[in-house]
């Protein structure tokens, strides 16, 4: 029986040389025994004393070849061995690698998953001291425990973070050092005896600044930063005291929170609502604002739309927001809604041209994808932030009723989105006003099923036929 022994060091590349010739000569994996860092070697850090010579001509997925070199890091003696039965079933079913209910795979994944994690948490929680070290380069060293074999794939991230100085992180299972701009490795150590470092004090003071006691949540955060890393980290002295004391401090903020906003907030209320109450305000004043707005880009926003019909209507009509079209135009109900609108209005005698037609939001919400802008539905902020402007023209046009279309225009008029299609076709009293309820006709367009559609236009006809008679 074959018995392949693995290095500490260089491991999965070791694996991955052992694995391929195993594969090349066609031995399964009941037949293989794997070590790992066997102790009969002489040297703790020698190549092994046999393995088949690496062979040529084997192929496997790239994502297998990325799941071996993280799983070769793993702590379970049974590593590979695992990772060999699995490439032996690849061979013949390279679909496996996408098999989600294959329970080897499922096993590898989680394993890659833990070594991926471990070292996350020693890129986190490695804790330098200085070693006052004389010389061009400061010195550092720590001492950190992994759960699993992590020190050599991760180190690369230290050496790149911390070029600048010479480094040690001692482990019991591997030692790295960073030396002159040179990487090496040697054999675990027991915890060294490191000096204490001034720096500490001024990290765990930083610590006890940031510390938010509004928002604790212990079990949170000892699934962030588990127990085990603590006696090695000079912060986590502080928690017991900031966790024993966070309620108290919690309410001390909320008592010392300031009354007044600072000098730039204030600003920027008394410039977003200046004059804004008065009821001297004209529809040239309210262009004018717009266009002080649309000078200020909004990513994700287009411009500010305003409604357009006679100044005196006795209906007003109330979309929820500009499309794509609108915002190009500057002008409402122009897209594919604006003419089913137009078209479904004319057959109930509804005259357009005599109602003023706007929106409850002004301005187009967009994602993009590629060039084109995608609709998005407005949300609360958006309804808060167009309430004001469609107040003003409420009060400028006065109009006898307002037609809402849809549940933005519901939300914004009478407070309330939900049950709008029992809601629709009634009047409700509101502070703006009559509002007679109905949807938006995008609705209408959303609708696959034709007959479902007929039906729904019908409606929105009454709808729109009741609101003109309302005000002839």
């Amino acid at each position: 029986m074959p018995t392949i022994d693995l290095p500490r060091l260089h491991t999965a590349t070791a694996w991955r040389d052992a694995a391929r010739a195993l594969l090349a000569a066609g031995t399964p994996p009941e037949e293989v025994l794997w070590s790992f860092d066997a102790p009969a070697q002489t040297d703790l850090f020698a190549a092994p004393a046999s393995r088949p010579a690496p062979a040529a001509g084997v192929t496997v997925p790239k994502s297998f070849v990325a799941l071996a070199d993280n799983v070769c890091w793993h702590a379970d003696p049974e590593r590979f061995a695992r990772l060999y039965a699995f490439l032996w079933r690849l061979r013949e079913s390279p679909g496996l690698m996408q098999d989600r209910g294959d329970r080897d795979l499922a096993r590898l994944r989680e394993m890659e998953k833990n070594v991926r994690r471990c070292a996350h948490k020693m890129k986190a929680f490695v804790r330098f001291r200085d070693l006052a070290a004389p010389g061009p380069r400061r010195a550092f060293a720590a001492w950190f425990e992994p759960t699993h074999h992590t020190v050599e794939p991760t180190a690369p991230f230290f050496t790149r973070r911390f070029a600048d100085m010479d480094w040690a992180i001692v482990t019991p299972d591997v030692t790295a050092r960073f030396e002159a701009g040179q990487l090496c490795f040697g054999p675990g150590q027991d915890r060294p005896d490191l000096p204490k470092d001034g720096a500490e004090a001024l990290w765990t003071t930083y610590f006890r600044n940031i510390f938010n006691p509004a928002r604790v949540k212990v079990s949170a955060m000892t699934s962030e930063m588990p127990r085990k890393y603590w006696k090695n980290m000079p912060e986590t002295r502080a928690i017991p005291e900031l966790l024993a004391t966070a309620e108290r401090r919690a309410r001390e903020m909320a008592e010392a929170a300031p009354s007044l906003p600072p000098l730039r907030a204030g600003r920027i209320l008394e410039r977003l609502h200046a004059d804004r109450g008065s009821a001297a305000m004209s529809f040239d004043d309210l262009r004018r604002r717009a266009q002080e707005e649309n000078r200020e880009a909004q990513p994700g926003y287009g411009r500010i739309v305003l409604g357009e019909g006679p100044q005196d209507a006795r209906l007003m009509v109330v979309g929820e927001q500009p499309g794509d079209a609108e915002d190009r135009e500057g002008r409402p109900f122009v897209g594919p809604a604006g003419q089913v609108f137009d078209r479904v209005a004319a057959e109930a005698g509804l005259d357009r041209q005599a109602a003023y037609v706007t929106n409850a939001v002004k301005r187009f919400k967009f994602r993009m994808r590629g060039k084109r802008r995608l609709h998005e539905a407005p949300n609360r902020g958006d309804v808060d932030h167009a309430r004001w402007w469609i107040a003003r023209e409420i009060e400028l046009v006065e109009p006898k009723l307002i037609l809402a279309m849809g549940g933005t225009a519901a939300e914004t008029l009478t407070g309330q989105r939900a049950g709008l299609l029992k809601r629709r076709g009634t009047v409700e009293e509101t502070e703006f006003g009559p509002i007679l309820l109905t949807v938006h006709p995008s609705y209408l367009l959303r609708l696959p099923d034709p007959d479902r559609r007929a039906r729904e236009t019908e409606l929105f006809r009454q709808d729109l036929e009741k609101a003109a008679t309302l005000v002839a």
